[in-house]
Parts: structure tokens; sequence; C-alpha cells
């Protein structure tokens, strides 16, 4: 996540206005990735946590190519379960949570291969859906432990629009695109007034400064 966004969402208190992204000009085929980076916000993010969506991940890897990855558990979770009987699904999630609820990513590891162990035979799609994302689901080892609840999925963010989407649906939309977005923007901005700091914000920095994270944990410089 971009230091901007940090700001933003770990402490609004300090953080500046932020002016609404122009459109583009008719016919520009541009991302919103490469809009984001015209209008100023060039520090690369050091985290990007979104669900599997192939488009979002392209643009992310064609504007900030060495951003890291992170999977979200929630979507991983409902789409390994979906591939499930339902009969089966109660102990298969507390078996997923096993994993992301794991202290290390050693021992994240091993809950892994339990559950391709214990489900691949029998259910070898869900162990499929599971399997092919491995190193994503497990990159927030690699930041503080007090972040881990908020990268470890996409709430956060989903938290943040859901009075832009409750306002879309009963508008039943706003007109023009610009009219839109001009809404949105809005909106997001006075819902900034209700949110908190990020659970270990003091080590944002560190964060930022490059600053290795193993397990959570910082470490000691050699």
């Amino acid at each position: 996540m971009s230091k901007s966004t940090w700001e933003e969402l770990g402490n609004p208190a300090e953080s500046r206005e932020s002016e609404a992204l122009s459109l583009p000009a008719a016919g520009e085929k541009k991302s919103p990735l490469d809009q984001i980076v015209r209008e100023g916000a060039q520090r690369m993010p050091r985290l990007a946590i979104g669900d599997g969506a192939l488009g979002f991940w392209a643009a992310l890897r064609k504007v900030y190519g060495e951003t890291r990855e992170q999977r979200c558990w929630l979507h991983k979770t409902a789409n390994v379960l979906n591939k499930m009987p339902k009969s089966v699904q109660p102990k298969a999630k507390a078996d997923l949570h096993e994993i992301w609820m794991a202290a290390t990513r050693e021992e994240a590891r091993k809950a892994f291969d339990h559950f391709v162990e214990k489900y691949g035979a029998k259910y070898p799609g869900a162990s499929q859906c599971l399997e092919k994302d491995r190193d994503v689901l497990l990159t927030f080892y690699d930041f503080p432990a007090e972040h881990w609840k908020h990268l470890r999925t996409t709430n956060p963010i989903e938290s943040t629009f859901a009075t832009i989407r409750l306002r879309q649906r009963k508008t039943k939309g706003c007109g023009s695109r610009r009219a839109s977005l001009t809404m949105m923007f809005k909106l997001a901005h006075a819902a900034q007034k209700g949110w908190r700091r990020l659970n270990g914000y003091e080590k944002i920095v560190p964060l930022l400064e490059g600053k290795t994270f193993v397990d959570g944990d910082l470490q000691d410089a050699a």
C-alpha cells in the first residue's frame, strides 16, 4: 500500500485534503492505475490486496511491477468451499482458518499442506483453487503482525465503500460518469471522518524505510 494511502487510512487526523482524479480524455485507453500515477502518486505501493480479478493484477504489474501481492482470504475461502459439498464445508473452513491464523509462515505452510493432503483426493477442484495462490496468500507474513488483520482480506476497502454502494442502490445510478465519480468522492470524503488509525500504525515508518519483517516481527539490522 502506498504511503499516501497509509496516511489516509492510518492517521486521518494528519492526512491532507485529496483531489478527485480527472477524467481521461475521450478515446484514451488508460487503466485507473495509469491515471493515478499520472496524477502524482508515483511512490510504489509496498503491497496490494485483492481477490482473483485478473484485470486488476494485470494493471498493477504493468504500472507497479515490484509491488507485492496478497490475495484476499475471505474471497479465497468462499471460492474453495464452493467447490466442496455443504456437509464438508464447516470442517474445511476450520482447516482453512488454521492456515491464515498461524503465528508463522512455516506453521501456515504445514497447515496448508495438511489441507491439500486431507481434501485433495476427494475434492481436487477445491485443493487446486487453494494451491494455485499459495505464495500470494501468505505474503502478509512479511509485514508487521499488527497489520495482518488489515492485510489478509479486502474488508477495509469493502467497508469503506459500503456507504457508496448503499447510495448507488438507492439512487439507481447517478447519470453521467462524472456525476458518479463526484458522488463517490464526496461520500468517501465524508466517511473518512469516522475512520480510525490502523493497528500498529507506528510500524508504518520502518516499513516504508525498507526495514525487514519476518513472521510479523521487525528484524534487527545486521
